[in-house]
């Protein structure tokens, strides 16, 4: 623990006026360049972190948390199951469906698709597509009604809108008098939806699950039953332990498989750029070297008097960390809170600038997300704060160990 007399005197050296101005600026700007680096890398943290949190919940708006799947040819009474993985306390929804591969088409066009029939009563319980649906409504897809909502790139793809005809091929074959025909039907298109992932709406088609049922010849199977959990990231233990009840086998898979290699990539991204970012932190603080070693060139004198009168290398060495460590303290504060307050208001200024220079940096008819979101995590914040701490205490060793090196003889010799 320092002694009260090192922390006096290196805090009076931080805040004394010292005869080399020149000293003092480089002071300033490596305090500067701690709260610069800082702020830019708590904001660009938390524009990453709210990329990565819009486009999580626009893939699980489409996708549920867990799924149990069906081996082929699939789940007999799947509503039973989805009943009893309700009783789960984890579990707040489950809802049986039927996927599978057709190609859709309209005049000339065609299109692979993945259909996907669902339950419009329990749909609403496991996905947020009834938030994203631009025309039509659940209510129009009925048993026998055939009807099919679109996703928005698929639609526009086929040419298709509300009300017109789509016939629908599936890969499962039909015998007949002139030999085997595909089997097809036609749809009418009852809505479109747009989730803002190209994945989503070029590649889907959403139909009842009786039509389904009905179209890829399952009788009353169903490929699987789909969860909502209350904790989506528990979603690997939660979802096992629903199977374990099960009373046939069944396969289990969670959001975190099915885009493990997405996810994975964002999070290398943010690794990748925190340790860029934290160079920025590194150069200033690094900054500290060159000007305490010159505060230790000027403060001679200082030194060598201090040692006369009994300071022992250990208490000099500690004023200069004292020095050091306290330029990093005020550069860190004052980045923390710069960081910490674009942030928050990053749309805000982002908005601003836009308005004031005329352009739009997220154009809408290029990108799906056209704002800047940001998400601030305070565990960010405290790992910024303690690698800028710790490279700026490490900055501060090397000048703080020559000046507790000082000879008060040769010091007080050029006096």
């Amino acid at each position: 623990m320092f002694r009260p007399i090192e922390l006096f005197i290196g805090l009076r050296y931080t805040r004394a006026k010292r005869r080399n101005h020149f000293i003092s600026f480089i002071s300033f700007i490596s305090m500067a360049g701690i709260a610069l680096g800082i702020t830019a890398l708590i904001t660009v943290i938390s524009v990453m972190n709210g990329f990565e949190k819009e486009l999580r919940e626009r893939i699980l708006s489409m996708t549920s948390h867990a799924a149990l799947i069906g081996m082929n040819p699939g789940l007999a009474d799947g509503a039973d199951l989805a009943d009893l993985a309700l009783e789960h306390p984890a579990v707040l929804g489950a809802a049986p469906y039927v996927r599978a591969e057709a190609m859709l088409t309209r005049g000339g066009l065609v299109s692979g698709a993945i259909v996907r029939g669902i339950d419009p009563n329990r749909e609403a319980r496991v996905s947020s597509v009834l938030d994203h649906l631009l025309s039509g409504s659940f209510d129009a897809l009925e048993a026998g009604g055939f009807g099919v909502i679109l996703g928005s790139e698929l639609a526009r793809y086929l040419g298709a809108s509300m009300g017109d005809k789509i016939t629908m091929v599936t890969p499962q074959a039909t015998t007949t008098p002139a030999g085997i025909m595909p089997r097809i039907r036609r749809f009418t298109v009852v809505g479109v939806f747009e989730i803002g992932m190209y994945e989503y709406d070029r590649n889907l088609a959403l139909i009842d699950i009786r039509d389904a049922q009905k179209l890829f010849r399952l009788d009353d199977r169903v490929s699987g039953v789909r969860l909502k959990l209350d904790d989506m990231f528990a979603a690997p233990r939660i979802v096992r332990e629903v199977a374990r009840d099960a009373p046939q086998g069944v396969l289990v898979s969670d959001w975190t498989r099915e885009h493990a290699n997405f996810f994975r990539a964002v999070q290398i991204e943010k690794t990748a750029m925190f340790v860029i970012l934290a160079l920025i932190i590194a150069v200033a603080a690094f900054n500290i070297v060159s000007t305490l070693v010159m505060v230790v060139t000027d403060k001679q004198a200082d030194i060598a008097v201090l040692r006369t009168l009994g300071a022992t290398p250990l208490s000099i060495l500690a004023v200069f960390v004292i020095q050091g460590t306290t330029i990093g303290l005020v550069g860190t504060g004052l980045g923390i809170v710069g960081g910490v307050g674009l942030a928050l208001n990053v749309e805000a200024v982002v908005g601003m600038i836009e308005s004031l220079a005329g352009i739009k940096f997220l154009a809408p008819d290029v990108y799906y997300i056209s704002d800047l979101p940001s998400d601030l995590h305070w565990n960010d914040v405290l790992l910024t704060a303690t690698v800028a701490l710790v490279l700026t205490v490490l900055a501060t060793l090397y000048p703080a160990w020559r000046a507790a090196r000082t000879r008060p003889a040769e010091a007080l010799s050029y006096e």
